[in-house]
């Protein structure tokens, strides 16, 4: 045989060869092995294994003593895996043909009987959901590990004031606590969007086999009740090609990692000299090989630069299941890799944020500088005039008038003198500083949702509460 091809496996060893006359090229059977990245199922397999098997044994197909043995042999099997010794094959393609060859090498023809009633195609879909139910929970803990970090920090900054923003140009003061709430209620949607993802993903295609059930006398609920699904999936066509799951996984992810970018870039421009609202702690910076003096926010600016990434595998599987007919597809074993990727650096990206953020020290007197530096009590004033009884374009008039004249001085609207403010309106009276003092500023805004530090701690009450209850 050539040397190209697979000639130290003969016709039939691998476990589908039955049909085929000759050997699978040797860069055939590379290229379309799955082993180097779907190994880290194997736990997830083994135990949609025994659940199976026990299942066979349930209803009569398996006896008794080929199920103990089947058990004992994939729990054997595991041991091995973890310890390192087990033996991975691209011959055998994937993680369920290396464990299936394993066991029949262990136990003999009883390993052989394992697959009776299933398919590769359902037993994969349900290694996957078993394998993404445990990493969304990994996942969820430390979504709210960040979010506790996060109302830690808010509490502790609750009466700090800064700018806040639009289109980047000072806009009114806000305090570093509220802003940091801003975050958690980011932060709570992607939880939601987890925990919806998955309750709508634990149904069990196990059953389903290649694409229209089995006929053997199974019992699906059972073994979904062994392996903690909510039921078994009603369509054995539709469980065993839907990778909605996964799109829907990816689609979560590229939203959070969105978040965390933006998180990122306001860390990013928060540690600048030019803003300096915030130190990092050293542990999460780097320097430069060149420039001594640089200490360099590595941290959020490689969580922003992973967000592309995670981007890219949304939409490399929306692109993979676009055009697949019903039922499964080979195609389909690209699925992983986004996946697993995508699992990885979100799992990544979390918990380094949520290290960091406790450790965050923001600078009160360089925040209160800026917020005072950008005219942000502006508004302050025209709502002041408001009240007075002025109509708000008219007042909006006013106080821009005001702004420039405070442009010209080089003075912020509370630095000019009465006199001064007199001047564009009779209705100003001295009782009009109470209002364009940043604390002024950000104590008016006294309502639910807004930045008042009374308010701000009152949300954070209502969100360790909102925490508390899952």
């Amino acid at each position: 045989m050539s040397s190209d091809k697979t000639g130290d496996t003969p016709t039939g060893s691998t476990l589908w060869g039955g049909r085929f006359s000759e050997s699978t090229d040797a860069f055939v059977q590379a290229f379309t092995a799955s082993v180097t990245f779907d190994k880290r199922l194997y736990a997830y397999d083994i135990a949609g294994s025994i659940a199976h098997a026990r299942m066979l044994a349930k209803v009569g197909v398996l006896t008794t003593d080929e199920c103990n043995a089947i058990v004992a042999g994939l729990t054997d099997i595991r041991a091995e895996i973890e310890r390192g010794e087990f033996n991975w094959s691209v011959a055998l393609e994937d993680v369920h043909m290396n464990i299936e060859a394993r066991l029949t090498e262990r136990i003999g023809v009883a390993g052989k009987k394992l697959h009776t009633g299933r398919s590769r195609n359902d037993q994969v879909a349900t290694d996957i959901r078993l394998y993404l139910r445990d990493e969304i929970d990994i996942i969820s803990a430390e979504l709210r590990r960040l979010q506790t970090g996060l109302l830690d920090l808010a509490e502790r900054e609750a009466d700090s004031i800064m700018p806040g923003f639009t289109r980047l140009q000072v806009a009114m003061p806000v305090t570093f606590g509220h802003h940091m709430l801003a975050w958690f209620e980011n932060l709570q949607r992607d939880h939601s969007r987890l925990r919806d993802l998955r309750t709508r993903m634990n149904s069990m295609p196990l059953g389903a086999a290649a694409l229209a059930g089995t006929t053997y006398p199974i019992d699906r609920a059972y073994t979904a009740e062994l392996l903690g699904f909510d039921a078994p999936a009603e369509n054995s066509l539709d469980a065993v090609s839907d990778r909605d799951f996964a799109i829907e996984f990816c689609a979560f992810a590229a939203i959070l990692m969105t978040h965390l970018s933006r998180f990122s870039e306001e860390l990013i421009l928060w540690t600048s000299a030019q803003f300096g609202f915030i130190d990092l702690p050293d542990r999460f910076c780097t320097g430069s090989s060149i420039m001594p003096q640089k200490k360099n926010p590595d941290v959020p600016e490689l969580v922003r630069g992973k967000t592309g990434r995670v981007n890219g595998h949304l939409i490399a599987l929306l692109t993979l299941m676009k055009a697949q007919p019903l039922a499964y597809n080979k195609d389909n074993q690209e699925d992983k890799e986004p996946l697993f990727d995508a699992i990885d650096t979100v799992k990544g990206s979390l918990r380094v944020f949520a290290d960091m953020m406790p450790a965050v020290q923001p600078r009160r007197e360089r925040m209160r500088e800026a917020a005072l530096a950008g005219f942000s009590t502006a508004t302050d004033l025209a709502d002041y005039l408001v009240r007075k009884g002025m109509a708000f374009r008219d007042a909006h008039e006013i106080v821009g008038k005001a702004v420039k004249r405070g442009i010209e001085l080089g003075k912020d609207l509370s630095q000019l003198p009465l006199e001064e403010l007199q001047k564009f309106s009779p209705a100003i009276s001295a009782d009009v500083f109470a209002v364009l003092t940043l604390e002024g500023s950000v104590a008016a805004r006294n309502h639910l949702g807004g930045t008042a530090p009374a308010q701000v701690r009152a949300a954070i009450t209502r969100a360790r509460t909102r925490l508390a209850g899952g």
